[in-house]
């Protein structure tokens, strides 16, 4: 006697793959995890502040904290280009070696 739910020769590793698909979701949905304070994959909770590729390509919410420093970013003046040369210049890039700036 065969079941018929019980996949053929070759189809085994797709039908495993299905049924743990569907038990994730059946157990999301009856335990959901609670969100954390910074919900975010590439930043854990313990660094520092949100940053703007956090809400705008991961969709979080913003924080009071970044609004208010886009706010602040919003009304200061431009930078001189000579200024943002020297901050080149002073920046090592990810190597921190500022004798080779980026």
């Amino acid at each position: 006697m065969s079941n018929s739910n019980t996949p053929k020769d070759g189809d085994f590793a797709h039908w495993v793959e299905e049924k743990s698909e569907a038990l994730k979701f059946e157990l999301g949905e009856k335990f959901p995890v609670p969100p954390t304070t910074l919900v975010s994959p590439s930043v854990h909770v313990e660094t520092g502040r949100q940053k703007l590729e956090e809400v705008l390509l991961e969709h979080e919410e913003p924080t009071e904290e970044f609004l208010e420093e886009l706010r602040a970013m919003e009304g200061a003046t431009p930078l001189s280009d000579e200024e943002l040369a020297r901050q080149a210049l002073e920046a090592g890039g990810d190597d921190g070696d500022n004798t080779t700036p980026e």
